[in-house]
């Protein structure tokens, strides 16, 4: 009975942790909808795999979100057609490379400097190359969920140019087969409550772009997505966030704790860690400071670095987007990415 207070006391504790961030998430991913032209975004964005990964990585310092909020956005930026490196950098990196993250890490290890600025540094190398590797897959399609993979169709990073007749040859079915209302694809239109396509590149089956209606039109659309996209995403992250907090009560931190004097098993212990106990990127600097005395300053690392990456409760959230062949990939990469960075600091400093 104390193992289930203790559990649904952390469910909550994570649950309302994480749900104003969630909130912040999917108002950006809203307001990129309503407020922004969607081809005058990716023509800002670099279509070198490289700089393109590095600008999604930086692009954290203009949305602070963290791991719950980044998947809306991240979501919303594929959808329109941005080059899949800047979507995978802003991704792994959004949720460390913030104002409020980095603040929140220097408060808690202002005493190590060395820690806030290499989880900066780590977080941004490791988000790029994993941004330049998916960079080298020319059909991302097959790497996402179909309701995502259907609207890309239409706004593809790279699409070659078409005639508009097999433009719209190609359209009509897919409008035949999206015929739900779909958070990130379709917003409640007109007084009767039609689902509409957002879209304005093909013609006749296009309705009025949202950056182009009145405001109070772009409100109500802005409003109309948020009731979505937190239908669809508030129930996934309230189930990892229960799992995250079974698993907690379950796994003996004592285990963990004795694993943190070696160099290779102190970053095992950590990643594992940072995977499991899911805490939000603005506070987990605190949590990871009540190990500092046992844990090395690389395993610590890899706990701030992975985490805010790769966790039960924002892989709950990514599944919206990848299948989980992607996500493995994702887990792999980060995972020895980040085990390579913090193992040569950790030998380093022996």
């Amino acid at each position: 009975m104390n193992q289930l207070n203790n559990g649904f006391t952390i469910f909550l504790s994570l649950l309302v942790e994480a749900m104003p961030f969630l909130l912040l998430g999917v108002f950006f991913s809203s307001a990129l909808l309503s407020f922004v032209n969607e081809s005058k975004l990716v023509k800002v964005m670099p279509k070198n795999p490289l700089l393109g990964a590095l600008f999604g990585s930086l692009m954290g310092l203009f949305f602070p979100v963290c791991e719950c909020g980044n998947v809306p956005v991240a979501r919303r930026l594929l959808m329109q057609g941005v080059p899949t490196p800047v979507a995978i950098g802003f991704l792994l990196a959004a949720p460390t490379i913030n104002p409020i993250v980095i603040w929140s890490t220097w408060t808690a290890f202002r005493d190590q400097p060395e820690i806030v600025v290499l989880r900066v540094v780590f977080s941004l190398a490791i988000a790029t190359i994993i941004g330049v590797i998916f960079s080298f897959q020319p059909d991302l399609i097959p790497f996402l969920q179909p309701a995502i993979a259907r609207y890309l169709k239409f706004n593809p990073p790279t699409a070659p140019k078409i005639t508009a007749k097999a433009r719209q040859s190609q359209l009509q079915p897919q409008i035949s087969e999206l015929g739900l209302l779909q958070s990130g694809t379709y917003i409640l239109g007109g007084t009767t409550g039609a689902s509409k396509r957002i879209d304005n590149n093909y013609g006749e089956a296009a309705v009025i772009p949202n950056f182009s209606k009145p405001l109070p039109e772009k409100l109500r659309s802005l409003l109309d997505n948020i009731v979505q996209e937190l239908r669809e995403l508030g129930g996934v992250m309230v189930l990892g966030s229960a799992i995250a907090a079974a698993i907690q009560v379950l796994a003996p931190r004592e285990l963990i704790i004795g694993l943190g004097a070696g160099p290779v098993s102190s970053i095992l212990a950590m990643l594992v860690l940072a995977g499991v106990v899911s805490i939000c990127s603005t506070v987990d600097s605190f949590f990871a400071l009540s190990f500092a005395s046992t844990f090395t300053s690389g395993s610590l690392l890899a706990f701030l670095v992975f985490g805010p990456m790769i966790d039960i409760k924002s892989i709950g959230l990514m599944l919206s987007i990848f299948k989980p062949k992607a996500l493995i990939y994702l887990f792999i990469l980060a995972g020895q990415l980040t085990l390579l960075f913090t193992l040569f600091l950790n030998l380093q400093v022996i």
